[in-house]
């Protein structure tokens, strides 16, 4: 069983907002992949589903904190404890400034770059847990940063949001079976087509 995490605010004035991109990945991987109804659960709202993998299928619990941003460790801590789950069944979707729009990348471990839901998870579990970092690019000046991350999608980038999210739930296969090389594989193939 594994938890898997995506991180954002609550609430319809944040939905479309870049910050809130892990709560979308979720959004998708519980409708593609027809998790069951949500549950008010750990500060937040669990979903429970299975994901096919090549081997078979692995339970998936699907959470969205409800704690707001900075305060998204408490949920995540509480249910990887009520589950007794190691911190390596821990995967969570974030949005990532340092990488190009609509890049994903996923990598254990490491620093926070500022982000304060990864932050919150970090000074709750330590920073030993799979991050899949979805890019949402750089405004290219720090004072341009916060109005960014807390500002919606555009218009024009809404083809590439739904693109993405689609090629996230395809390859996610890969990621529940541990296989990250060939999820970020799988991933580029499906946006190039």
């Amino acid at each position: 069983m594994q938890l898997w995490v995506g991180l954002g605010n609550p609430g319809p004035k944040y939905a479309l907002h870049r910050h809130n991109v892990g709560f979308m990945a979720c959004d998708l991987l519980a409708d593609m992949y027809e998790f069951g109804p949500v549950q008010k659960k750990f500060q937040g709202w669990l979903q429970e589903g299975r994901i096919p993998t090549p081997g078979g299928s692995e339970k998936i619990l699907l959470l969205k904190p409800a704690t707001y941003m900075n305060e998204s460790g408490r949920s995540v801590a509480e249910a990887l404890r009520f589950y007794k789950l190691p911190i390596e069944a821990l995967t969570v979707f974030h949005d990532e400034l340092d990488l190009a729009p609509f890049k994903v990348k996923v990598k254990t471990g490491g620093g926070t770059a500022g982000h304060n839901g990864l932050r919150s998870i970090d000074q709750h579990l330590g920073p030993d847990f799979r991050r899949v970092r979805i890019g949402i690019g750089h405004p290219g000046h720090k004072d341009r940063v916060h109005g960014h991350v807390l500002g919606n999608f555009a218009k024009a980038e809404m083809d590439d949001l739904v693109q993405m999210l689609g090629a996230i739930g395809s390859a996610a296969e890969w990621l529940a079976a541990g296989d990250d090389p060939r999820f970020m594989s799988e991933y580029a193939l499906s946006m190039q087509s």
